[in-house]
């Protein structure tokens, strides 16, 4: 039988560059070579693209891929049958294509952006496609389509950076008559909580505000909920499914970014420490946002489910969550019945479906 050939692609201009590479690390060193042909390719950190040589993916995270002497300058050409072209020497090669994996998180990954470009290409992609990618990627467009849809969901409010310019303690005036502390805030359009932050006064929301509009013009205000955090994984494309649900206990003040991938006071409950029909309850509001915003193929979503009275309540969606070796959508998947190695094959298989 003949392999199919599958695209990796790593690293991104985003924020998550790094978290992106130690996904694809992992995906790499999972996925089967005996069923795929499989070419790596990254994006630096100043958006040249690489066709990596090498077969030890270790060099991802250390960063050191890009100096792999067997590398060649790469692109995927948006005209439909030229697939992934690579420069050699004074050559164009050609190589067909069947599926990108877009192993990428944040801006031109899993924002549209790279789905337009496979759309155009008429290559098949793993993932939501552009419309939910960028809804998804924007959490203010994915509040609306999410209050549109009933689901519940912590009460929120949009800042434009321009306001902080000229009105900022209008700004904050505002945001105290509207919410009690603490508050979150959170860029609109980044993941792995990148430039996310929870304020307890008006000085630390003032410093919140800043912070996050270093990294997007759009800002979201959220009121604090108390309770756990729960992700379920969703796959599927006309009947997307959900994993159990696993729970995250920060260690720290929130599952921030180095709660995340830094330090190690995060720890992972699957199955979630909540009863089984309000694990019933997340896992259905998780199929109904993934099929309100029109996902296919991956996403995580993420609720908290309130200590006081088990509330579900919504939080956000990731359409290309991580996939590292500590990432919960692996292994969410992995405790649902399915291993990291035959999971990377169904994603595959829908991206072809789709």
């Amino acid at each position: 039988m003949k392999k199919l050939s599958v695209c990796i692609l790593f690293g991104g201009i985003s924020p998550e560059h790094e978290v992106s590479l130690r996904s694809a690390e992992s995906v790499l060193n999972n996925i089967d070579k005996e069923k795929y042909d499989v070419f790596p390719v990254g994006i630096t950190k100043e958006g040249q693209w690489i066709l990596f040589g090498g077969d030890d993916y270790v060099m991802l995270p250390l960063g050191t891929w890009k100096e792999h002497p067997d590398n060649h300058p790469a692109a995927i050409s948006p005209v439909r049958g030229q697939g992934l072209l690579t420069f050699e020497g004074d050559s164009v090669v050609r190589r067909h294509i069947d599926v990108v994996f877009p192993v990428l998180h944040g801006e031109n990954g899993e924002d549209g952006a790279m789905q337009g470009l496979m759309q155009m290409a008429g290559i098949a992609y793993v993932g939501p496609h552009v419309a939910a990618s960028a809804v998804s990627m924007d959490k203010t467009l994915t509040k609306l389509v999410v209050d549109h849809a009933g689901v519940p969901q912590a009460a929120w409010q949009l800042v434009r950076s321009a306001e902080l310019e000229n009105r900022m303690e209008n700004t904050l005036d505002s945001l105290e008559l509207r919410f009690r502390y603490p508050m979150f805030v959170k860029p609109a359009g980044t993941g792995s909580s990148v430039g996310v932050s929870k304020a307890a006064d008006r000085e630390a929301l003032k410093q919140a505000l800043v912070n996050a509009a270093k990294f997007d013009k759009k800002i979201l205000v959220e009121e604090f909920i108390h309770g756990r955090e729960i992700e379920v994984a969703v796959m599927g494309n006309g009947n997307p499914v959900a994993s159990i649900c696993g729970e995250i206990d920060s260690g720290a003040d929130f599952y921030d970014y180095d709660a995340k991938y830094i330090t190690d006071t995060s720890t992972a409950y699957i199955p979630a420490r909540i009863p089984e029909d309000v694990q019933e309850i997340v896992r259905e509001e998780a199929v109904k946002v993934y099929s309100a915003i029109g996902c296919q193929g991956l996403s995580r979503v993420d609720f908290f489910v309130t200590f006081e009275e088990n509330r579900v309540v919504f939080n956000e969606i990731n359409t290309l969550p991580g996939f590292t070796s500590i990432s919960m959508y692996p292994k969410l998947f992995a405790a649902s019945g399915i291993p990291y190695t035959q999971l990377i094959d169904e994603l595959i298989r829908l991206a072809q479906e789709a």
